[in-house]
């Protein structure tokens, strides 16, 4: 559950957030759809704990949210995100056109969705 922050904290909690690479990723991911913890896995090749605690990181701090579906975990950008947190995420959307790793990651995550894997989409 996240905790309710003063708006400064808020926007501190969105840049420590944004200051690790994986939890770009992560958030560039979602920008595309929901997605299941076993496709952010794959996808980023970091190891099933440690792309956990960056999706626990990412939910403690408002960034992302779980819905479960059955055994799975679906997780998402937030339904309204706060002004912060839009505002750059449209910057992210705005890099990916020049980060290579976020380019690869796509086109990694087009192959994995067309595998079985996952929950079923609602």
């Amino acid at each position: 559950m996240a905790v309710k922050q003063t708006e400064t904290e808020q926007v501190v909690a969105i840049y420590k957030c944004l200051c690790d690479v994986n939890r770009l990723r992560i958030l560039n991911l979602l920008r595309i759809e929901p997605q299941c913890v076993c496709h952010i896995d794959a996808v980023l090749g970091i190891g099933s704990v440690r792309t956990s605690q960056q999706l626990a990181y990412l939910r403690r701090h408002a960034m992302v949210q779980v819905e479960v579906r059955g055994t799975w975990r679906v997780y998402s950008l937030p339904a309204d995100p706060c002004p912060e947190l839009a505002a750059n995420l449209a910057c992210l959307q705005d890099c990916i056109f020049e980060g290579k790793i976020f380019r690869e990651d796509l086109t990694r995550l087009k192959k994995i969705s067309e595998s079985q894997c996952g929950p079923k989409p609602i």
